[in-house]
Order: C-alpha cells, then structure tokens, then sequence
C-alpha cells in the first residue's frame, strides 16, 4: 500500500543530457533522508529545497531500490518560453536610439547586449502604445505578466527594469519616477564556497599548462572569467608583486595580489606558449573565450568529482571567503576583488566556517573555573 501522496519521495525526470537528478524528500521522512545522503554522489540545493545524485541508470537504480513504493517519477514543470519575433521598424529605431546613447555613456558589450535584448520584449509589448505616456503601473504589470506566464527569475526582473530605466532616463530624458518600479526583495543567498582541499585538486586536474594557469589565476587574485580573457602580458607586475586589471566591473582599474607561486607557473607557461599580447590566447591569436575557461573548470570538476553546481566564479568567492578564514583585513579584500562598496565584501563574513576552531563559545567561559561534573554539584 502506497503511503499518503504528500509524504512520498519524488524523483524529477531529468531533461535530455542532464548531469544530474533532482529528488523531493519531505522533511519529516528523516530516516529516508540519512539513508539517501549515504550513496555517492548527493547534493541539497538549498535554494530549491531540493536533493540531486549523478544522472546514471546505476544512480537512479540505487534511488528506486532504496525508496521503493513510497518513490515517485514525475514529469518536473518546465516555465513556458518567451517566444521569439520579428522586430517591427519602430522597434528597431527605439532600439537604434538607446544603442547609441549607451554607447556615449561608456557601457559595457554585455550591458548593452542584455538591455537591448531586454528592450526589444518591452518594446514588443507596447507596440502600438506612445511610449512616452506609458504609466508605472503599466510597466509594472508587463513585468508581472513575464513572471507569472514565463517565471522569470528575481536577475532576469531586475535586469528588465534596469534596462527600462535605462531607455527612459537615458533616452527619453525622463523623471526619476521610473526608479520606483516595484523590484523583487534581495535574496540574502549566500555565495558557493569550495573548500582549500577541493580549490586544491581544481586547479592542479588539467595537465594543459595554459588550462592549470588560467584556474590558477582565477583562485589566486580573485579575478572574474571576464577580466582573465582581457588579461595582457604586460598586467603581471612581476616585479612589484601584483596584478593590474584594467577595466574591470563598472569601469574601475585595480590591482590584486601575484602570488610566486602564480608567478613561477606563469613563467612556465609563457616560456612554452609566448603570448604577444593577450596573456591567455585563443588559437586565432586573439582573446581567449569565456566559453572556453567555462569548459576547462567543467572538466576539472567532473573528474575530481567536486561540487558540480560550483562555476569559475566560485574560486573568486573561495579566493575571498579563504583570505577572510586567515584574518586578512577587509580592505584589502574589498580592493583585491575590485568593490566598490564594502556591504558587498562583507557578504564573505556570513560564509566563514562558524565552529570551536573559529569562535569561542560564551560556554567555555561560563566553566572556567569548574568542570563541567563540579558545578552540577552546586
């Protein structure tokens, strides 16, 4: 006899290609759970409130033999997606016109390829409306109809209404009231964090000496995918001891720290490779891809079987979280990482380790001066 549909296990198909399952325990069923975390290869989304294990028939055999009857397969509800559409000649020219107002503005490539694609929904939606007498509310509820049919994410709204302020203050020379549109609460998640060990096996998995010194870098000065690629020879300052990265988030130069041993494997490196100008090329000569630093750290986790929701992005919040473990001054981690407010390093304060090695517990001072055994006595 099957138990009562709300205390079963689900198991999510997974889509075509998927690396991993995704499975429901409910939280009372806490003997099922202890059992599951026991085979290979399990994760908690905490976000999602979900668990995964490896997408394998072996895996999945082991899931449907562990739970039995009280497991069950569903189908997991996928949003329906924004459709795609011709852009209509009014479009175009709104479009025409904020491209070149962001571009005297000094935005970025990919700041002014999401607000336009941004835009063009927007645009689309209004079409036959007079975009200069379009209210806050109606903006509001185009964003509301995109969250409930297509269930954008909390990034995807923010960045929606971003471009809209965009165009109409930038463009239309609007008042300010377009900053109150109604944003999504901030999420207080925590950035994913790579233990030392896991960092550890990482960076050392490719045996390519250019693949080792791009996850190398990554850890070691904290930089992001983007300002890797834009890396020039020239920016190792081997002789003052850092890294110049120029252009960085919000168009600010900065320096992060070379370590020596980045610096001898670096050396290695360019002795072997020769780079002329970009200090990581593709092999046209240019600009290394993002695509391609992307794969690299896929494959590197794949075969070290470390934490496989973890990106090239996790060894920059490691890079922080690490520096912060040591008792290394804020400042200097804020300056490294290139922020431009200190409320954004000091989200790595919520990630360090809280245990008996970091903090000592008020407890300990309370039995100072009594065991533990003498004071029950009193």
């Amino acid at each position: 006899m099957k138990t009562d549909r709300k205390n079963c296990i689900i198991l999510y198909k997974p889509p075509v290609k998927a690396g991993r399952v995704k499975i429901k325990i409910p939280y009372l069923l806490k003997k099922e759970r202890e059992a599951f975390k026991k085979l290979n290869g399990t994760f908690y989304h905490f976000n999602q409130k979900l668990w995964s294990i490896v997408n394998t028939s072996e895996s999945i055999a082991k899931v449907k033999q562990l739970f039995g009857d009280n497991l069950v397969v569903e189908d997991e509800t996928t949003p329906a997606k924004i459709p795609r559409f011709e852009l209509s000649e009014k479009v175009k020219v709104e479009l025409g016109r904020n491209h070149q107002k962001m571009v005297l503005k000094g935005f970025s490539t990919a700041t002014i390829r999401n607000y336009e694609h941004s835009l063009s929904q927007f645009f689309n939606y209004f079409e036959t409306a007079d975009l200069k007498a379009i209210t806050k509310e109606q903006i509001e509820g185009f964003i509301y109809h995109l969250i409930s049919k297509y269930k954008i994410s909390d990034q995807k709204q923010n960045l929606i209404i971003n471009a809209i302020k965009c165009y109409y203050e930038h463009t239309l020379g609007m008042p300010r009231e377009y900053y109150n549109i109604t944003r999504p609460k901030k999420s207080k998640d925590l950035p994913n964090v790579l233990s030392m060990e896991e960092v550890r096996q990482i960076i050392n998995q490719p045996k390519n000496i250019k693949h080792r010194a791009i996850l190398h870098i990554i850890y070691g000065g904290g930089l992001r995918v983007g300002e890797v690629i834009r890396l020039r020879v020239k920016d190792i300052r081997s002789d003052d001891g850092y890294i110049f990265i120029k252009d960085s988030k919000g168009k600010r130069d900065r320096h992060t720290v070379l370590s020596p041993l980045l610096l001898r494997l670096l050396r290695d490196y360019y002795k072997q490779h020769k780079p002329s100008y970009w200090l990581f090329e593709g092999q046209d000569g240019g600009q290394y891809s993002t695509k391609s630093i992307q794969s690299i750290y896929r494959s590197a986790v794949k075969i070290t079987n470390s934490n496989p929701w973890s990106t090239p992005h996790t060894l920059r919040h490691s890079f922080a979280t690490h520096l912060m473990e040591r008792g290394v001054n804020i400042r200097y981690i804020q300056s490294a990482l290139g922020h431009a407010s200190i409320k954004t390093t000091e989200i790595y304060t919520r990630v360090v380790g809280i245990n008996n090695k970091t903090l000592r517990s008020p407890l300990d001072t309370l039995y100072e001066t009594l065991t533990f055994e003498e004071s029950k006595l009193k």
